[in-house]
């Protein structure tokens, strides 16, 4: 009878009752440890730690990933005898996250302390950038004069720094790379965009992603300035963007002997795709917009007059302030339009000088699927380094954080490559068929025009697409016959009818692309036959069956 009760009791209990009363007998100490062990693992992934790699690599690092062209003299001549790219990365331990890391250089970074004097740079639309040359004690050739004139020794290399978006010459990692330059006799001069590095916007021109003119200038004054110091030049984050696509558009007509670009975003499209896509990228994401819109609000006076004021005021990311300030400057259709045409990843296979690129895969700010690989394995002046760690621009190494991995690396690169042949070498234009960056045809004519043959093509850039890889030989001629539109704003009055001429090439190239792949012609014919022979095989039997019936009926009826 006992039994027979207690079974009843239990049975009248219901199961999530049971489960409470097992729940309240658990410690709460328990409890505690448990969401403690939760947390971490959340706070492990979500930060991308990677303690426990690094514990099993034996804090060893990891392999520096090189890219690049097999036959390429920079890689031989310089690169193969730089020992650190050949090495590994650690990063600092109790930084091992790319997002720690990423925080500490922004807002803390342990910056040796550099000392600098400013020269002021007028453009010749009246705008001012502040030039600052670093002056430590490392450094006593640089003089700057009453006259606002720099005077140091003609041949001691130079080194030119484009900082990031929002950087100036104060930042934490651009003082690392100056000490570190300066401190090996190179002298140093770091530029700020216009706007920063305490300077106020004295004309109608802010500075971009993709405007290089600024950039451009510089160098050309301080070439002209010294011209015989070997100039070398760096650019982090946008400024590497900017740096690159300068690269690619001015080619062989550079005044440099090597460049750097670190940490550059290659196709802002893309990185503004990826900055949306998790909650810890939008919360960089807005981070760099309150940095904009600080730097918007440093030049209301200006800027409210020429942009979308109120938009720029309610802007909540990098897209957001591009659509109401940097496009509208711009004088671009869209915010994809911008990116598209400011991307330096169009611009690769036109670089005619060494040049080292470092990204890193972790990257929470420029993905790693924007760099272009490929672009970069086939211009032999180019080297791409990537390391599985490192964060957006502090490669923070060592116990105490105080050393920069980047750092050592351009430095040791640019050593290398001043002592090596290359750097006296005649400037060459990659063997490359892409040279020529590929334009949208929303950035200059929304046009359409029926050619012979019904082909429809657009007005504009892209009728060029099918012969630009025609031979060298022919290629300054073609372009300059078929580029209708050589500048972005052109001439032309659609009013009139289009000479056929500058449509015919499309017809032209693919004749000549059928001549020199006659072999492929005949296997896409062959292919054409062996897909659609189901369908018109089942058809003749059909027809065919049909007509036999016919005639065998026909035959039967007169018998």
């Amino acid at each position: 009878m006992a039994m027979e009760s207690f079974a009843d009791v239990e049975a009248a209990i219901s199961p999530y009752e049971a489960l409470l009363r097992a729940a309240i007998s658990v410690p709460i100490s328990h409890y505690f440890w448990g969401i403690f062990l939760i947390t971490i693992v959340f706070l492990y992934r979500f930060l991308e730690i990677h303690i426990l790699q690094d514990l099993l690599s034996g804090f060893k690092g990891q392999p520096v990933t090189l890219t690049f062209n097999p036959l390429s003299e920079v890689y031989h001549d310089v690169v193969s005898k730089c020992r650190i790219l050949h090495g590994r990365y650690l990063s600092t331990p109790w930084l091992c996250s790319p997002h720690l890391q990423t925080l500490f250089i922004h807002y803390l970074g342990n910056p040796p302390f550099v000392n600098y004097r400013r020269q002021l740079f007028i453009t010749s639309d009246g705008g001012t950038i502040a030039l600052d040359w670093v002056k430590n004690p490392e450094v006593k050739k640089l003089v700057i004069q009453e006259n606002n004139e720099v005077q140091q020794d003609n041949k001691n290399p130079l080194i030119i720094i484009i900082p990031g978006l929002t950087s100036d010459s104060d930042s934490a990692y651009v003082k690392h790379l100056a000490f570190k330059m300066a401190k090996h006799d190179w002298d140093v001069v770091v530029t700020n965009h216009r706007g920063l590095g305490g300077v106020s916007i004295t004309s109608d021109c802010f500075y971009s992603a993709g405007w290089t003119e600024d950039v451009r200038k510089i160098i050309d004054h301080l070439h002209c300035q010294f011209p015989e110091a070997p100039l070398f030049v760096i650019g982090t984050s946008i400024g590497a963007n900017i740096l690159v696509k300068y690269l690619g558009e001015d080619g062989v007509n550079v005044p440099i002997i090597g460049a750097a670009a670190v940490c550059s975003p290659w196709d802002p499209l893309i990185c503004d795709r990826f900055m949306n896509r998790r909650l810890i990228q939008r919360f960089y994401n807005k981070a760099l917009a309150i940095g904009l819109k600080d730097y918007a609000n440093l030049h209301e006076a200006v800027l409210s007059r020429l942009s979308n004021w109120e938009g720029v005021k309610k802007s909540r990311s990098v897209r957001d302030f591009d659509d109401c300030a940097t496009r509208v400057l711009g004088n671009f259709e869209t915010v994809d339009t911008y990116y598209r045409r400011c991307a330096s990843a169009n611009f690769v296979g036109s670089v005619a000088v060494p040049l080292l690129c470092i990204s890193s895969l972790d990257d929470p700010v420029c993905t790693s699927e924007a760099i272009p690989r490929d672009e970069c394995r086939l211009n032999s002046n180019i080297v791409l380094a990537t390391t599985q760690h490192g964060g957006h621009l502090p490669y923070f190494e060592g116990l105490t954080a105080k050393s920069v991995w980047w750092v050592r690396a351009v430095e040791e690169f640019f050593s290398v490559l001043q002592s090596s042949p290359l750097s006296r070498r005649k400037k060459e234009m990659p063997d490359s068929s892409f040279n020529t960056p590929i334009r949208s045809s929303i950035d200059h004519a929304p046009y359409v025009h029926i050619v012979e043959d019904g082909i429809v093509t657009a007005v504009g850039d892209e009728v060029n697409l099918g012969v630009q890889r025609l031979d060298n030989a022919d290629q300054n001629k073609t372009q300059d016959m078929y580029f209708i539109e050589g500048k972005q704003t052109s001439g032309l009055d659609h009013t009139q009818p289009l000479d056929t001429k500058h449509v015919g090439p499309v017809k032209k190239s693919l004749n000549q692309i059928s001549r020199q792949n006659r072999k492929s012609l005949w296997l896409l014919g062959y292919i054409a036959i062996v897909t659609t022979w189901p369908l018109v095989g089942s058809a003749l039997a059909i027809f065919f069956r049909k007509k036999f019936q016919n005639r065998l009926s026909l035959a039967t009826f007169r018998r």
